[in-house]
């Protein structure tokens, strides 16, 4: 959109009842140097004029409000200028002026929503042989070309193919997957990024000042963040605001208008809801609603918050836009460090779910609850693969509800969970952050670690280490003491996810916490990683009875005593039949 090289003299507002024109339309760039955001497309355009070299069709796509339709304005008078074709139009000749206010008589601007039948394009068809009034070409420019109907693309594929020497065709769409390959294959695409933040900004500035009115900084960048890099919608808004009636528009002042809540209520929320505090996080919700503030709109101010997180977890704390306020930056990023990814990703996934449950209820209040809610209780929900652990242990299977008066003697989940080594949903779950919180039978006993009760201790330290950090700890094989006071963990090679979730420094604490609250003494816990598998022997299952039998009659001595006396075998010796590594056959002595 436009950038103004110099700002334009501030308009006397019109009166009561006079002729008023909005902002975004006053604003709009006249010349190619004045678009923000799309300077590559306007230096093809620019040499494409120069170089004599302009196709008969072009293309515009991008989101709303990113300079489609004023590119293909300032195209147009760029061709039919009285001083043309130039890359720089002079704006003073009647040509200029008229296509400006889109009343020119070569220039048409079409709307393909409201004209998009098959008839609008053949009245077209018909005026395309007439040749330009006054102009050197004659300019069709179709906004919103998607909403043609496909009667209308397949009428339009000839002319636009084989058009006059003297007609152009400039298409914008947003929507450019709805049009057919058989009209993009004869067009020249551009696409239209959206507008960078900061940038929309500096632009606000300008119109501000030009206005005479006045604006904080931080006002502006919220404005600019809720335009969602469209200029257009960044104009209009800050048009809305300044009708406000305040001498100087103020960060609160936008917050109230448009119904999001403060900065400061976001970061509240969001550290309460990291502090596994659910109740002060229901109350900041309440509060919130209670001031009038748009679920909506809070809902997306977090998604934005939690990928702010992502992208400093990710990037390790450098990042140069943040959804938050400079005083705010420190805040987020000693949050992000104290995370992990897969955390930030579920917590995103949580609100944008929650974000599209909400266009189909009346209840909004009640889903971001339930969402901070279960943001808050990230650390409890148990990861597939734990799940898949427990299940695949011989017994995991839940047992049907017996009848009344009948005894069920199913071996529970817990118990078997015992002996293979796991953790159980009613061990793993401790309240607090990552088993934080030990049940009080952990703390009670203490026993001291050696390789008699190695394997007892290690299942309560993985009981109190919650269910997350036990699920990826049962990946390595059972530790080993290999010094003083000193356990270490190998992992397999297939397993290097959970090799890398354990070397974080932070889960080694967790567990160097549980040791000694379980041995009343100091150890130190360490991660190795095997560079290849260790191939698992597999026993072969034992054989039943009959298939001994078969086995023994299968030898040619046995076969014939039994067929000779008729007889049948009663009994079979252990090991009978069963060749020893070491025995060599016998050779039978020729007759």
């Amino acid at each position: 959109m436009a950038k103004k090289t110099k700002a334009p003299a501030a308009e006397t507002p019109p009166e009561v009842g006079g002729e008023y024109t909005v902002v975004a339309r006053r604003y709009r760039p006249q010349q190619f140097a004045e678009l923000i955001g799309q300077e590559s497309v306007a230096q093809a355009l620019r040499n494409a004029i120069q170089t004599n070299r302009v196709a008969h069709a072009y293309l515009f796509t991008g989101v709303r409000g990113v300079g489609k339709t004023s590119v293909a304005r300032i195209f147009a008078k760029a061709l039919n200028c009285v001083k043309g074709p130039s890359p720089t139009p002079c704006d003073q000749c009647d040509i200029c002026k008229a296509i400006a206010e889109g009343q020119d008589v070569d220039v048409q601007e079409i709307d393909g929503a409201s004209n998009n039948g098959v008839e609008n394009v053949r009245m077209l068809r018909n005026n395309v042989a007439t040749l330009p009034q006054r102009a050197k070409y004659k300019i069709y420019i179709i906004d919103e070309v998607h909403m043609l109907s496909a009667g209308a693309f397949n009428a339009l594929l000839k002319t636009l193919e084989e058009p006059p020497k003297h007609v152009k065709f400039f298409f914008a769409t947003t929507n450019v997957e709805k049009i057919p390959l058989t009209i993009l294959s004869r067009c020249q695409r551009f696409d239209f990024g959206g507008i960078n933040t900061g940038r929309i900004v500096e632009h606000l500035k300008t119109i501000v000042k030009t206005e005479g009115m006045q604006a904080d900084e931080e006002a502006l960048r919220i404005v600019a963040r809720r335009a969602g890099g469209s200029m257009r919608d960044a104009q209009s808004l800050l048009e809305q605001l300044l009708s406000f009636g305040s001498v100087k528009l103020t960060a609160d002042a936008v917050h109230q208008i448009l119904g999001t809540a403060a900065d400061e209520r976001v970061v509240e929320i969001a550290a309460a809801v990291l502090a596994k505090d659910a109740t002060k996080a229901l109350g900041l919700v309440a509060k919130c609603a209670d001031e009038g503030l748009q679920i909506g709109e809070l809902l997306d101010q977090l998604v934005d918050y939690w990928r702010g997180l992502m992208l400093l977890n990710c990037s390790g704390g450098e990042v140069g836009e943040l959804n938050v306020a400079d005083h705010h930056r420190e805040t987020v990023k000693e949050q992000a460090r104290a995370l992990t990814l897969d955390t930030i990703l579920a917590g995103i996934d949580i609100l944008t779910s929650t974000k599209n449950r909400l266009r189909n209820t009346s209840h909004g209040q009640v889903l971001l609850e339930m969402a901070v809610v279960r943001l808050s209780r990230l650390d409890d929900l148990v990861p597939i693969s734990q799940l898949s652990q427990w299940l695949s242990q011989p017994g995991s299977a839940p047992a049907q509800s017996p009848r009344p008066g009948v005894t069920s003697s199913v071996v529970s989940l817990a118990d078997q969970s015992k002996k293979n080594g796991l953790a159980t949903p009613s061990e793993g779950f401790r309240p607090g952050v990552n088993g934080s919180n030990s049940g009080p039978e952990t703390r009670s006993i203490i026993l001291d670690l050696s390789d008699a009760n190695l394997y007892e201790v290690w299942n309560k330290v993985k009981s109190s280490a919650g269910i997350m950090l036990s699920g990826q700890v049962s990946r390595a094989s059972v530790p080993a003491i290999i010094g003083p006071k000193t356990l270490v963990l190998r992992f397999p090679a297939e397993y290097n996810h959970a090799f890398e979730y354990c070397k974080d420094p932070k889960q080694s604490v967790i567990l160097e916490r549980s040791l000694r609250e379980i041995t009343g003494q100091e150890w130190s816990v360490r991660f190795e990683k095997a560079e290849l598998s260790v191939a698992v022997a597999t026993v072969a299952p034992p054989k039943s009875g009959r298939d001994r039998q078969q086995q023994a009659l299968s030898t040619p001595l046995l076969a014939r005593i039994v067929s000779h006396l008729e007889g049948r075998l009663l009994k079979l010796d252990e090991g009978f039949g069963e060749d020893s590594p070491d025995d060599e056959p016998e050779v039978e002595p020729e007759a």
